[in-house]
């Protein structure tokens, strides 16, 4: 079995937990926080919908630099609707499958990946690392959180490796 087909095997298994969490995102609450510290639910949330197509940029370009001279460019995508989040997911899942099935294992073994800021080196390694720490755990990690912040707002959290509080008790 290639490295790709686990690779898109684990991220459909991810996207069921990010669906049913992102299907739990309230609508009208983009500016809140739970601490002053913390990022705004709407900034989270649109992180969590578009993490997948981030491996577009680890394996089809060399290096990103978080902090370019001059500012980054990008803009994240904004959301009103539950439904335009979910649309935004939809999207960025079918970027990242697509990614995935036209790259090859070797590929992903055998070119580095880097990640700078203000032109500095902080880390460099295979693209297939750079998906397994910078896409799927990062994925895994914000949606984490963004399940910390439907229970602070009251929404119900959804079962994703195993029951919650709120579902999947049966």
């Amino acid at each position: 079995m290639q490295i790709t087909e686990l690779l898109l095997a684990e991220l459909d298994h991810e996207a069921v937990g990010i669906r049913k969490t992102l299907e739990r995102v309230p609508e009208g609450k983009n500016d809140w926080k739970p601490h002053e510290k913390s990022m705004p639910l709407g900034n989270l949330a649109t992180i969590v919908a578009t993490v997948p197509a981030w491996l577009d940029m680890v394996v089809n370009v060399d290096e990103l630099d978080i902090n370019p001279p001059g500012g980054s460019t990008y803009r994240s995508p904004q959301w009103k609707t539950r439904h335009d989040l979910l649309d935004q997911f939809e999207t960025s899942l079918k970027k990242g499958r697509e990614v995935l099935q036209k790259t090859s294992d070797h590929h992903l073994f055998n070119t580095k990946w880097r990640l700078l800021s203000a032109g500095k080196l902080m880390m460099e390694q295979s693209r297939y690392e750079a998906i397994r720490e910078g896409v799927l755990n990062h994925m895994a990690h914000h949606r984490g959180q963004l399940t910390v912040y439907l229970r602070l707002l009251g929404e119900k959290v959804p079962a994703i490796y195993g029951p919650s509080a709120d579902e999947g008790k049966d």
